[in-house]
This record gives structure tokens, C-alpha cells and sequence, in this order.
């Protein structure tokens, strides 16, 4: 078992010895008298275009009070050693979770992580997280970034002694799981009760996949069938990714010498290779890669196209006929792949009021 789920299946497991039995909420009255607590379940909808859940819906189905236990937990800085970095702090809604203002992660006490901060969306349909896979549940990935001395730098069991002296989580856990008690199999499925209702399925690509009265540009419509013909055996179907892990020719930088997939797997075949983003939201989710390196859209088809480096574990697809590396794409026709991948922004997701801090 390779060290990084190795770390990760110990602190879950430890965290799923306590009793998280579910039914009706109870919240202790004055008297010590149970009184029950409505609870109803989430309508949590498969979009028409989409594939199926990847995420046992059955296994944690979202509630009212689960997704508002979430949502506080999501936004907490309690969840960190220095009570102020969230997730939120890196997650911000209006950049569709992910964080403009850093190239890659800031956490504690000022210190800098390696990676950027990526997008949440429609995590429920993805079958591993982070830029390297290190975690395969969504329930257990919050432990990476909780966890990470440059990130929240704090241990599980802080988080929960936190939770537990605090004036409204015993009660806000009790009404979201059924009985008393505050535990971490309870916060990391809280946490994904939140994080699963973060569907991003309503973009004019969305629409136009479902036939709903939108018509592409010329202009889109060149962009799509350039996309179909250069980019989506990568950021394929409609969740704009295959999910694999590729080498895409960037540069390594000596700063973080980041050597991706590889870190998990101890595969030298992983060595540089990162999974392949979704471009759902692309136009609002700056600046890109797995190091935040690339500013701009357009810088991003320049690299494609003249700035990729070769290494042995580069995806061939990038390698032309005639020896030379990138993408054969014309400036007009990098033009036309922006318009297109416009088309991906879903601002009812962006601006949803479920999922905002305030």
C-alpha cells in the first residue's frame, strides 16, 4: 500500500470507531427531555447530460441540517491550528472554489504550499482528488489539507476536542446525525453533504447538450469542433475531464520540484504527471496548472502550442510527426477555443446562495 493512502486509510478508519448512528435528530431540552428535530433528506439530481454518481448517495444522504453542519464547517477556522484559515479561505465561491488572488495555496501562519487551489465542483461524479490522486473518498480529503503543516496545520483530534467545547456544534451535530456526539466520521460526512450539493450543471455547453433553447456562436461552434479535434481525448465528455494523470510537458520548477503523481505512487512512470483538470468554469478559475504558473487563457494555448519541454514520461499525444512537441493550433484558432471554452462558466452555480459564506 503506498504511503500517502496508507496515512490517509489510518486516520479514517480511526475516525469511523466511534458511533455515528443515524435516525431522527434529538436536541436535549432544559429538562433533558429528547425532542425531535425535522430533518428532511436533500433532492441531490443527476443532470440529464451527466454521468452517474461516483459518490454513495445512499451511503451519506445529504439533509438539511447535514448540509448546513457543512456548510459552517466548510467556512470554520476552527478547523485549522490558528482558528482562521477555512476552507473557504482558498475556496472562494465566486472563483468557483478556487483562489485568485494565490498562485498556490497560502495557509498558517503565512507559509506557502506547493499546489494550487483547486476548483470544487461536481465532486460527486469524480473518482480520486487533489492534483495527484492522493486521496480516492471524498470523505477522507479534507484530512490532507487539515493536516498539512503549510496549509491548516492541525491534527483531527484538535479539530474535534474544538468542536466539542464550542456552544453550538454538539447540538448542530445532534441534529444533523440523529443521537449526541461529536466525532470525525460525522464532520468529514458533513463536510461532503456540502461539497456534494456542489453541482455545476447549468452552462450554455450544458444547455446545448441537453437541446435547451441556446444556440452556439460561429465562433463557439469553431472553438467546440477544434476542442473535439485537439483537447477532449484529455478533458473528455461532459465533465470536461477523463480523470487520468498525464505529463503535459511543463517545465519543472526548481522552487517546488514537484514530481506529481509519482509522490503517491512511487512509480517513476508517474513521475510530473497530474490529473487532468475539468475546464468547467475555466474562464473564472485563474490562474492555471497544477503550480499556478500560467495567468491567462491565452497563456495557457501559448504553452500548448511553444513552451512544453520533453521528458520521458510526456504524454505522446503531445509529440508531432516531424519530432517537434505542442499542439498545431493557428492564433485564430486559439481565439475560437476561448470562445468556446466560455461557454463552460455556469454563473447560476457561481452566484447559488446555498453555498455562500453569508
Amino acid at each position: 500500500m503506498k504511503i500517502a493512502h496508507y496515512f490517509i486509510l489510518i486516520l479514517f478508519c480511526w475516525s469511523c470507531s466511534s458511533d455515528s448512528s443515524d435516525g431522527d435528530a434529538i436536541t436535549p431540552t432544559d429538562d433533558d427531555t429528547p425532542m425531535t428535530v425535522t430533518n428532511p433528506l436533500l433532492d441531490f439530481t443527476v443532470p440529464s447530460n451527466f454521468p452517474d454518481a461516483t459518490y454513495s448517495i445512499a451511503q451519506n444522504p445529504p439533509t438539511e441540517k447535514g448540509f448546513e453542519l457543512g456548510k459552517k464547517l466548510f467556512y470554520d477556522g476552527q478547523l485549522a491550528s490558528d482558528g482562521v484559515v477555512s476552507c473557504g479561505f482558498c475556496h472562494i465561491q465566486s472563483f468557483s472554489f478556487t483562489h485568485h488572488t494565490h498562485i498556490t495555496s497560502h495557509g498558517v501562519d503565512g507559509q506557502i504550499g506547493t499546489r494550487n487551489a483547486q476548483p470544487l465542483h461536481n465532486l460527486a461524479f469524480m473518482n480520486e482528488f487533489t492534483w495527484d490522486g492522493a486521496a480516492t473518498f471524498l470523505d477522507t480529503q479534507p484530512i490532507i489539507p487539515i493536516t498539512a503543516e503549510v496549509e491548516m496545520n492541525e491534527t483531527v483530534s484538535n479539530v474535534i476536542s474544538k468542536l466539542s467545547a464550542d456552544d453550538d456544534y454538539p447540538t448542530l451535530f445532534a441534529e444533523a446525525f440523529g443521537s449526541e456526539g461529536v466525532n470525525a466520521d460525522r464532520l468529514f460526512k458533513a463536510l461532503s453533504q456540502f461539497m456534494v450539493m456542489m453541482v455545476s450543471a447549468n452552462s450554455k455547453f450544458d444547455k446545448l447538450e441537453r437541446g435547451e433553447s441556446v444556440t452556439f456562436t460561429d465562433e463557439e461552434n469553431a472553438g467546440m469542433a477544434i476542442f473535439d479535434a485537439k483537447c477532449a481525448s484529455c478533458h473528455a465528455g461532459t465533465l470536461q475531464t477523463d480523470q487520468s494523470y498525464r505529463n503535459n510537458g511543463l517545465p519543472i520548477d526548481p522552487q517546488y520540484n514537484d514530481i506529481g503523481r509519482e509522490r503517491v505512487t512511487g512509480l517513476p512512470d508517474d513521475n510530473r504527471k497530474f490529473k487532468v483538470p475539468s475546464l468547467r468554469n475555466i474562464e473564472i478559475t485563474f490562474p492555471y496548472m497544477h503550480d499556478g504558473r500560467l495567468g491567462t487563457l491565452e497563456n495557457v494555448l501559448d504553452f500548448y502550442t511553444d513552451g512544453m519541454v520533453d521528458s520521458p514520461t510526456l504524454d505522446d499525444q503531445f509529440r508531432r510527426p516531424d519530432g517537434t512537441l505542442g499542439l498545431d493550433i493557428t492564433a485564430e484558432e486559439k481565439g475560437q477555443l476561448i470562445a468556446f471554452l466560455k461557454t463552460l462558466t455556469d454563473n447560476d452555480f457561481i452566484e447559488d446562495r446555498r453555498f455562500a459564506e453569508f
